[in-house]
């Protein structure tokens, strides 16, 4: 996948225009998980929908699976899977029924029972759709965007409502795909979910791209430095260091006969930390000490 000075705006000449995705650019090789983080009203969404081929572009080059979405046929279409935000079916079919008719439309899909186990509906099989609850329905999303056996899937926002344990079985299964050679695509909010998956994560701030990296170097070198604070007469100083000890024998050191260092702290930022800083909304103190 390739995507170069993609842009999106909405609006009208009398309420003017806003740009949804300003210049993105993003690649995904074959076979990766790339995970697209941002606040709301970022972009992402407006983006996959564009790679997806359910929504236009206003200008930028898009290859997805050597084709560009807004021109791709049926053949195309056979070789993705989709998993949006938010679906509403409310059909009078069962889950089995559902997931088999979708998998029929595919060469090669996947075993329809193995698919609704996989996403934690094995007890709801012969259960209608319509009395599915909200958390239900999107396990049922996700075993008919992943049935087909996709060769790109896009997963957007897809364990929204999912309990920890079915989280955790989603992420074998995501990892699974992997493993088989599925490329995928996914946008989440959950922190945890984008370190455990992917193999790069992009970061998106006002429908462009600000960071990108694996989940360990995201933001540079100097990321990850641990950040060591301590209260000194009311203040609380703090200290990025990469000699966290050091910095810390030598707050004891002062402290006095009895060592006690005040609310001393050691702190070495996360995936959750870093992604904060590049959105404009970190948390942590990272000023050198005075």
């Amino acid at each position: 996948m390739r995507v170069r000075g993609l842009r999106k705006r909405y609006g009208t000449a009398r309420t003017g225009f806003k740009d949804a995705v300003a210049g993105l650019d993003l690649d995904v090789a074959h076979g990766e998980i790339v995970a697209v983080l941002g606040p709301n009203g970022a972009g992402k969404t407006t983006t996959v929908e564009i790679l997806e081929g359910f929504r236009d572009r206003d200008d930028g080059d898009v290859t997805v699976l050597g084709e560009d979405p807004r021109h791709a046929g049926r053949a195309w279409r056979a070789r993705i899977g989709v998993v949006m935000q938010d679906s509403r079916d409310l059909s009078e079919l069962t889950v089995l029924e559902k997931v088999r008719s979708t998998a029929a439309a595919y060469p090669g899909s996947r075993d329809p029972g193995e698919v609704i186990a996989a996403v934690g509906l094995a007890e709801k099989a012969r259960a209608r759709t319509r009395g599915l609850s909200g958390g239900q329905r999107r396990r049922l999303d996700v075993a008919l965007g992943i049935v087909g056996r996709p060769e790109l899937l896009f997963l957007d926002e897809p364990t929204t409502g999912f309990d920890p344990e079915a989280r955790r079985s989603f992420w074998d299964l995501v990892t699974g795909l992997r493993d088989d050679g599925t490329t995928i695509l996914l946008t989440t909010h959950y922190l945890d979910e984008a370190a455990q998956l992917a193999d790069r994560v992009v970061v998106v701030r006002d429908g462009v791209v600000v960071a990108e990296g694996t989940p360990e170097t995201l933001g540079g070198p100097g990321a990850r430095t641990p950040v060591v604070a301590w209260d000194d007469e009311g203040v609380r100083r703090t200290e990025r260091t990469d000699r966290p000890t050091a910095a810390v024998a030598r707050l004891i050191a002062a402290a006095g006969p009895d060592g006690e260092v005040p609310g001393l702290s050691v702190t070495r930022p996360t995936l959750e930390d870093v992604y904060l800083s590049l959105i404009g909304e970190s948390t942590i103190d990272t000023e050198e000490a005075a």
